[in-house]
């Protein structure tokens, strides 16, 4: 996958997410958490446009490690919002669950590859 491929995967994800958030029902729990995953799910496509321009390895890594967070947090909210039935949407949630998963695992392994290649 190259770097404009995954920018576009993290761009459909943060659509996907806002997606979802604006089905929630509408009271304490879920503004609370449309806020959250709004947040979460539409950082790593902005913190990918920064590491793109790393001043340096570290700094990519540095980067890079951001959006890993921000998707592991959107993983878990993802869960939470599924367990409490903040949402009927279950097609969305589904898929973008899916997507932060596969989203991790790229960003773990970019993340080793480019911690090895600093050494």
């Amino acid at each position: 996958m190259n770097k404009q491929e995954l920018e576009n995967r993290l761009i459909d994800f943060a659509a996907t997410i806002i997606i979802v958030a604006s089905k929630f029902e509408k009271n304490y729990a879920g503004n609370h958490l449309a806020g959250q995953i709004i947040r979460s799910g539409t950082s790593p496509a902005l913190n990918y446009g920064e590491a793109q321009s790393a001043e340096s390895t570290k700094d990519f890594i540095h980067k890079m490690g951001i959006c890993l967070k921000e998707l592991r947090e959107s993983f878990v909210c993802l869960k939470i919002i599924e367990k409490s039935n903040l949402i009927s949407d279950l097609n969305n949630l589904s898929i973008a669950k899916t997507e932060a998963n596969e989203l991790i695992s790229i960003f773990v392994s970019s993340i080793k590859t480019a911690k090895t290649n600093l050494k």
